[in-house]
């Protein structure tokens, strides 16, 4: 399986920095903004995630397919990153309940991969000078072509994604007896969500992510969630209005990560793209309702603006990042509705934020019971 002697590869920035290494065997190039994240497993829930779309990914782990792949473990139907950057690559895999290797299912949906990459030293450039467009290349396209190639791809920035992972007729998760009736809007939404909010008595009915709020309605839901996904939230204005909508009908509203920035500014806060996303399952968040710390996964690349969110009088901060102050969770003081900017679905990785979906529960339970006196 393993290429005795492989093809020399580039991974070029769009500062015109170029990183050698060499191609796993599958040939050809791919762009999109480089990234890294600093989990050290779950690397497939990472490549199957929607909100990694258009990314390039830079595993900090310096051994990325030692433990194979499992059709258990996605979180979505594909591979979404647009291609893999790594140290180690391991064709071979060693967990018992492993179906493959990682080469095979990456050359099964045609995943670019450069590996033999000193990832300590770019992740290290990356962090010092943001992050950028790149393109790896497996092909020995020249350099000058790549440049010219990589000038024309959009910058991340205004970039609307959500259209393209997005579902484009509506389906059902859960049991339909289930106690509860969730509509999700899926902007990217990972098989996680579904599974936990399945698991707390939930039967779930995904639209697509540019369903009309009269749509939304006619499930006769107990709770709206707005889910995660790529790229930057300003593009979505028909969101942004189906939210002010979903606010405004006083039922239990719940957003995770692309979804948490959607309700910022369906109240009129901003949002901006940071100069270094958070991506990892190490960021530590602090509760500011219970005064206690967090260890979280987060992937995201936008954020809310915190300064205008502390001055509007229907907001409040409930969490923020401890490394960079930045808002992790807010909710309404006049509604029924809170949001993080984390994953508390994220598994493996840790679970200390998973009370989140219990919480959510507990809102439309106090709901349900107030429309029953």
């Amino acid at each position: 399986m393993q290429h005795t002697t492989r093809p020399q590869a580039i991974l070029l920035l769009a500062d015109g920095t170029i990183f050698h290494g060499k191609s796993i065997g599958i040939s050809g190039k791919t762009f999109g903004e480089v990234c890294f994240n600093t989990g050290m497993t779950g690397y497939q829930e990472i490549f199957t995630d929607p909100s990694y779309f258009g990314q390039i990914m830079v595993a900090t782990n310096p051994h990325i397919g030692n433990y194979g792949v499992n059709e258990n473990e996605v979180e979505s139907e594909k591979i979404m990153i647009s291609g893999l950057v790594c140290k180690n690559f391991s064709f071979n895999h060693s967990r018992p309940d492993s179906e493959s290797n990682l080469y095979d299912y990456f050359e099964k949906q045609n995943l670019i991969c450069i590996s033999d990459v000193d990832t300590r030293a770019l992740v290290s450039y990356i962090r010092d000078n943001g992050a950028q467009n790149a393109v790896i290349c497996t092909d020995g396209t020249s350099v000058e072509e790549l440049k010219k190639q990589l000038s024309n791809v959009p910058d991340m920035k205004g970039l609307e994604l959500a259209s393209t992972v997005s579902v484009t007729e509506p389906y059902f998760f859960g049991h339909e007896n289930a106690t509860y009736k969730i509509a999700a809007l899926d902007l990217g939404i990972k098989r996680n969500i579904l599974r936990n909010l399945a698991k707390r008595d939930c039967y779930i009915k995904v639209f697509p992510y540019n369903t009309s709020f009269e749509e939304l309605e006619s499930f006769n839901a107990d709770g709206y969630f707005l889910s995660n996904g790529p790229g930057d939230p300003e593009p979505l204005e028909g969101v942004i209005g189906v939210a002010q909508q979903l606010i405004a009908s006083d039922k239990p509203l719940f957003g995770i990560c692309l979804g948490h920035q959607i309700i910022g500014l369906a109240n009129g806060v901003s949002t901006y793209k940071m100069f270094n996303g958070h991506r990892g399952i190490n960021h530590p968040v602090m509760n500011v309702l219970t005064g206690k710390g967090e260890i979280t996964s987060q992937n995201h690349g936008f954020a809310v603006n915190r300064e205008e969110l502390e001055k509007h009088p229907d907001l409040e901060i409930t969490h923020y990042h401890i490394n960079d102050n930045t808002v992790a969770g807010m909710r309404m003081k006049s509604k029924n509705v809170f949001s993080v900017q984390y994953h508390p679905e994220a598994s493996p990785g840790p679970h200390d934020s998973s009370y989140l979906f219990d919480d959510f529960i507990t809102n439309i339970k106090k709901a349900k019971s107030l429309l029953e006196v």
